[in-house]
């Protein structure tokens, strides 16, 4: 891969959102005139049931199609997949882990069994029901992705959840997922 690409691996449980976390920070990407690639990977799909995602974002036409073995970064939004789903394979020293947790970054780090790479956390839970209602995690996670990354603008965020979210889940939802973004933006958390 060129050097240029940053590659993001979700890990989430089918309900959570990491698709549609995955195909929105691509295509966000795309609108800010960059070259992108959101999909994701499902097993059993049903509520619940582990899945993946990937996220590819270049300034440079991206000519791979295929699942991200070495992630730059990766986003885990239920913590319970720590020790049950691959999380960590493929992780460089280098990988960024960013973590849906209430707990420490450094405790994360133990938990995930991690030598090298930085750990982030977030309270994405808390976070998702304060401001949207539900305990839908993705949003707050892109928020922290911005912050810890910088793989794309916030306003380009806040406005595309605006735009592609006011027919389909109304004022208030949108006003509470943009709220949510912003505020694990600011709270994301790291050794």
């Amino acid at each position: 891969m060129p050097k240029d690409v940053t590659e993001i691996r979700w890990h989430a449980r089918g309900g959570q959102g990491a698709k549609t976390a995955a195909t929105l920070v691509a295509l966000v990407a795309l609108e800010e005139g960059k070259h992108s690639q959101g999909f994701p990977e499902y097993g059993p799909e049903r509520m619940g049931a582990p899945i993946r995602g990937f996220t590819r974002i270049s300034s440079n036409e991206i000519r791979l199609h295929c699942p991200i073995e070495h992630p730059d970064v990766v986003v885990i939004l239920d913590e319970t997949l720590i020790g049950t789903a691959p999380t960590t394979d493929g992780a460089t020293p280098d990988t960024l882990f960013l973590v849906n947790s209430s707990g420490d970054p450094a405790a994360m780090r133990k938990k995930l069994g991690l030598k090298d790479g930085k750990v982030y956390c977030v309270d994405a839970t808390k976070i998702s029901l304060d401001e949207i209602g539900r305990d839908i995690p993705n949003t707050p996670m892109i928020g922290a992705l911005i912050r810890i990354t910088n793989c794309i603008s916030m306003d380009a965020m806040k406005t595309d959840i605006e735009h592609k979210f006011l027919k389909k889940f109304g004022e208030r939802i949108v006003q509470g997922n943009v709220r949510a973004v912003q505020r694990a933006y600011e709270e994301v958390k790291s050794e």
